[in-house]
């Protein structure tokens, strides 16, 4: 495989030589890299590719050759042939057919269930209940319905999937962004709140002219420390997935936000908040935050403003391994516990409908965890949120 991998990045424009394969292979043999798919990226990359600005090219260039499957999927099931995936037809369900589709009982059960097919399944299914295929009530592929399932391939249509069998790269939101509406930058600043702090610089005109005048008219200039923009806020946004339906009304809200705070720190996640998050999306996984350090290292004197649909399988939420990319030692509830514990004043913007709340019960158990501090993302919405932040 490594010679075809190796094959396969030099006739995408890639060149790397005889010399870079060894130190790979040296590095394998050290045991650098073992179970996961993205430790061989970041490891392959550092052999192989000496220029930086290849990068995005070997990333295009590793996804398809690894076709976005997650090798510890892949360890534990085997591979699904793409042919079982092919769609040929758009399946709408009735309410009876929903109404009629029983989750398979628990995130376990449905790994294991997904194991079993796969040393059962020999061909492809289409329009089925049981087998990996598209279009039907399965809990395996895509472009079907079922409440608890495994997506493989495909795009979300439901959203209902507890886990989804590729790695997706996710765009870093545009901080530049022109805003559509000054209402956003309006509704944020009334939290700032300017205190003045540090050396007495700026010139009292007030302070001046009073003392002057008591001075008989002998000029008593007089000063002040300068005003500061002392709110600090720490904004997590969801990214990927279902929000890249709303990915233009948060782009605006983390421009304003850019542009109105002094003292903004801005992480994100995907789906919901576990023990590490992320700066950069092109390099979320390498290059990450641990959420308790971010514990640590942000005080309390914080405001935590969570962007998010909260719209994903409860397991997520609730359940240790119940990320939809990864596997989760602690639950997403208990790191939200710990965000609202140290950062009092927190809030959770929705993007979604308020008249589909009550619909997902992803929406409702976030909602009880922020004790009810979840808002939409509308301007009476932020106002909401807003006042909430500052404490009224």
């Amino acid at each position: 495989m490594l010679i075809r991998f190796f094959l396969w990045l030099r006739s995408q424009g890639l060149k790397p030589g005889l010399h870079e394969l060894l130190a790979l292979l040296d590095a394998l043999r050290a045991g650098f890299s073992r179970l996961s798919l993205d430790e061989f990226h970041v490891l392959a990359r550092i052999c192989l590719i000496k220029d930086e600005t290849q990068f995005d090219r070997y990333d295009r260039a590793f996804g398809s050759f690894f076709s976005g499957v997650d090798a510890a999927a892949q360890q534990l099931y085997g591979a699904v042939p793409a042919d079982w995936l092919r769609r040929e037809f758009e399946r709408e369900f009735t309410p009876e057919e929903k109404a009629a589709v029983e989750a398979m009982g628990g995130l376990q059960k449905l790994l294991d269930e997904l194991r079993q097919r796969l040393d059962e399944q020999h061909g492809r299914h289409q329009g089925g209940s049981r087998w990996i295929g598209t279009g039907g009530t399965s809990p395996f592929g895509h472009s079907g319905y079922n409440p608890e399932g495994v997506r493989i391939g495909g795009k979300s249509s439901q959203r209902r999937a507890v886990k989804v069998w590729e790695q997706r790269q996710f765009r870093n939101l545009d901080d530049t962004r022109e805003l559509g509406t000054r209402d956003i930058k309006l509704a944020l600043r009334a939290l700032r709140r300017l205190a003045r702090t540090g050396a007495e610089q700026e010139l009292d005109l007030d302070g001046t002219i009073r003392a002057t005048a008591r001075n008989a008219g002998w000029l008593d200039l007089k000063l002040r420390p300068e005003r500061h923009n002392a709110v600090k806020v720490l904004l997590l946004l969801d990214i990927g997935g279902s929000m890249d339906d709303h990915v233009r009304i948060c782009e605006e809200v983390f421009s304003a936000a850019r542009g109105e705070f002094k003292h903004l720190q801005h992480f994100y996640f995907h789906n919901f908040i576990y023990e590490r998050l992320w700066r950069d999306n092109s390099r979320r996984w390498d290059v990450h935050q641990p959420t308790l350090e971010l514990l640590h290292k942000y005080s309390a004197d914080y405001k935590l403003v969570i962007v998010g649909d909260a719209s994903m399988s409860p397991y997520e939420i609730t359940e240790p391994g119940g990320s939809i990319e990864h596997h989760n030692p602690e639950a997403g509830a208990v790191w939200l516990a710990r965000l609202t514990e140290l950062y009092r004043r927190a809030v959770w913007l929705n993007p979604v409908e308020p008249s589909r709340w009550e619909w997902t019960p992803s929406i409702g158990i976030t909602r009880e965890l922020m004790q009810g501090r979840m808002y939409p993302l509308t301007l009476s919405g932020l106002n909401d949120a807003v006042d909430s932040l500052r404490g009224r």
